[in-house]
């Protein structure tokens, strides 16, 4: 580790102050610290930080005018924001004020050294090419996954405990989740397993397939679930005997691929109506994920938000930094039945209709701003039922309407007594 990484941890409250401290330097980072505010701008004036940990809530200057100042002396350190008062409106707050990082207390020893330890990571990306970097490895083909959702980050983290392995992989998720960050790929025959000098009319010369040009590498495969049965039988080969067959030849490659397969269908099902090869299934499915829909990780829409406000506010060269409590308000009730895909595309029509600083209902369509539309959607494979869909129902009506149950049951259609049935019944009376 080098020393010159620096570390400037800012808390009133000492406790914390002395444990950030030791925790730090032991994973021997230069560290300074600071009880107070007042004390860390004056830090701040004097020398560069690559980190800094600031508590949010302070007297006479608070975290965020730290934070303010970091951002204004040094662009490319990091702030990571530290609150025993979480909440998510100063979650985004502190994100849109550029904060990398909000930590809310009590924190756990290794979540704090894998987020500073993160943090630096991208201080030296920005530092090695601090104009490049933004505009090119941010939006134009970068893997980047943006969740503060616990199943989330309990996927990410196995990704990364897998990722020097050679074991497959299945993904699973609803279309627009996320499944294609984990590898890109598109699946035509000849291009798979390659192909043989006259194989077929075109085929002047002998062409390696992507499974073979693979080798000793991963081959992600998506949607999975749609191959032919014949494409099956071949790739259960090349999984099973580690060889491919080129089209139109007679012997054998071998190959070392690791496998890595996506769908967005219930592949269990379909191999119980035989439409899914149980062999080839078994083989690939040794390590399997599956990504939660966006409405089910509503916390991270304002992050995912904000990313993708800064995305397009670069590439289409305009200064748009907010978006109207307005229109989060929508997009917080929205069930997103296209996902973070469909969320990215309401924030890039937003930003191309916008004519000021901010995103606002006028750039929203007509359907999402009159409309808040509820899903029918499966939870871990399984159809809801009627009575599953009714308390969520019931549960979303209270919510609109600030849990007046006189307004809900007339909105609901029924007399006052039969909502309170209906709440007792499924436990909702509390």
């Amino acid at each position: 580790m080098e020393m010159n990484e620096k570390i400037l941890i800012v808390d009133d409250e000492q406790i914390t102050l002395e444990n950030l401290d030791i925790i730090m330097k032991k994973e021997n980072y230069d560290v300074t610290t600071s009880s107070s505010g007042k004390e860390a701008l004056k830090l701040l004036e004097k020398q560069e930080f690559n980190v800094v940990l600031t508590d949010l809530r302070m007297d006479e200057v608070d975290g965020m005018q730290v934070l303010a100042e970091c951002r204004k002396r040094y662009p490319d350190s990091e702030v990571i924001m530290i609150t025993a008062y979480a909440s998510l409106p100063s979650a985004i707050e502190t994100m849109k004020k550029g904060a990398y990082y909000y930590l809310a207390k009590p924190f756990k020893l290794d979540e704090v050294r894998k987020v500073v330890k993160e943090a630096l990571e991208k201080v030296k990306l920005k530092k090695e090419n601090a104009s490049l970097r933004e505009q090119i490895e941010s939006f134009k083909g970068k893997v980047k996954i943006i969740s503060q959702d616990a199943r989330m980050q309990e996927l990410l983290q196995t990704a990364k405990q897998i990722g020097p392995t050679d074991c497959n992989v299945i993904v699973k998720g609803e279309s627009g989740t996320g499944k294609e960050l984990f590898a890109r790929f598109s699946i035509l025959t000849s291009e798979l397993f390659g192909y043989e000098k006259g194989a077929f009319t075109g085929a002047a010369g002998t062409k390696k397939g992507l499974i073979e040009m693979a080798s000793h590498g991963t081959l992600f495969l998506d949607e999975i679930t749609e191959m032919a049965p014949s494409m099956q039988v071949k790739l259960l080969r090349v999984v099973q005997e580690r060889e491919v067959l080129r089209l139109g030849a007679t012997k054998t490659v071998k190959v070392d691929v690791r496998f890595i397969a996506a769908t967005n269908r219930d592949i269990k099902e379909l191999v119980k109506t035989g439409d899914f090869r149980e062999d080839l299934f078994f083989r690939l499915n040794v390590v399997s994920f599956t990504i939660p829909p966006l409405s089910e990780r509503r916390d991270d829409i304002p992050l995912l938000s904000y990313y993708f406000l800064k995305k397009f506010s670069a590439l289409m060269q305009k200064d748009i930094r907010e978006i109207s409590p307005e229109v989060m308000a929508i997009l917080m009730n929205y069930d997103f039945p296209g996902n973070v895909r469909e969320l990215e595309n309401i924030i890039e029509r937003g930003v191309a209709l916008s004519n000021s600083t901010m995103i606002e209902l006028g750039q929203l369509s007509e359907d999402l701003k009159e409309l808040s539309i509820r899903t029918f959607r499966r939870k871990d494979g399984k159809i809801p039922s009627l009575e599953e869909q009714e308390i969520s129902y019931i549960q979303w009506v209270l919510k609109e309407v600030g849990g007046n149950k006189t307004l809900a049951a007339q909105t609901l259609g029924i007399d006052r007594v039969s909502l309170w049935r209906k709440l007792k019944k499924f436990g909702l009376d509390e």
